[in-house]
């Protein structure tokens, strides 16, 4: 099976081998991230004091230390791991917020209320969480085995050490979401954008990618994963 990106306005084809059966991952060719430019200036110092000056310098050199680490977190696309997460919400039904959804839920995480859904059990859930949005919901430790999840909008979710196994997310959209020590073993992500997602120590054993939509660099990413079965590496085009 050969896979080519060819060159275009944010948009890519796949070229099958005809001797193949097996349909390819499309690839996005990864756009520019707005990037944060960070400016330091010198400040002159006059002073004839020597113990004046390096306690100048050292200021200036913490303030752009510190403006510095803030563009990086920033800038990150998804929550990290070790990040400190808000206290778990005391709502006597915010397990059931996610029936509801986002209702001006956007690919940037926007929300009108924050969906907290951690340690909530969903398993099997098959009609409530179809096609809903949840932009930025907390989703660690919670249980979706066996659950219907297609065309639900996942963007910027935080989905650490939760538990997918068997979940359909067939034209879901899981933009920048980290699935971080997930357990999402015979996923199904057929027809799914996985743009800027994280996959670190996740099982994905018998996970199906047919027709996944990602990007190179996330590919290359997704690849290393040692988990993936043979038939998901090839779906995916991994090498």
């Amino acid at each position: 099976m050969a896979t080519v990106c060819l060159p275009g306005a944010g948009a890519t084809s796949s070229i099958h081998s005809p001797s193949s059966s097996i349909k390819s991952t499309r690839l996005l060719r990864p756009s520019p991230r707005p990037q944060t430019r960070i400016s330091c200036s010198a400040i002159e110092e006059n002073t004839s004091s020597a113990e004046c000056r390096a306690a100048t310098k050292g200021m200036r050199n913490f303030a752009c230390g510190m403006l510095a680490a803030w563009a990086i977190t920033t800038a990150s696309p998804v929550i990290a791991a070790n990040q400190r997460l808000p206290p778990l919400s005391t709502e006597p039904n915010r397990c059931e917020r996610a029936f509801v959804g986002n209702t001006i839920g956007q690919a940037n995480g926007v929300y009108d209320k924050p969906i907290d859904l951690r340690f909530c059990d969903y398993t099997n859930e098959k009609s409530n969480l179809k096609g809903k949005s949840l932009a930025a919901a907390l989703m660690s430790d919670a249980k979706f085995d066996g659950a219907d999840m297609t065309e639900v909008i996942m963007s910027k979710a935080y989905a650490v050490g939760a538990s997918f196994k068997g979940v359909d997310f067939s034209n879901a959209v899981l933009d920048r979401v980290n699935f971080e020590k997930a357990d999402l073993k015979g996923a199904i992500f057929k027809n799914t954008v996985l743009s800027g997602s994280t996959f670190n120590d996740a099982q994905l054993e018998d996970a199906v990618f047919e027709d996944t939509i990602i990007g190179y660099i996330d590919l290359q990413k997704i690849c290393r994963n040692t988990t993936i079965s043979a038939d998901g590496r090839a779906e995916l085009g991994c090498r």
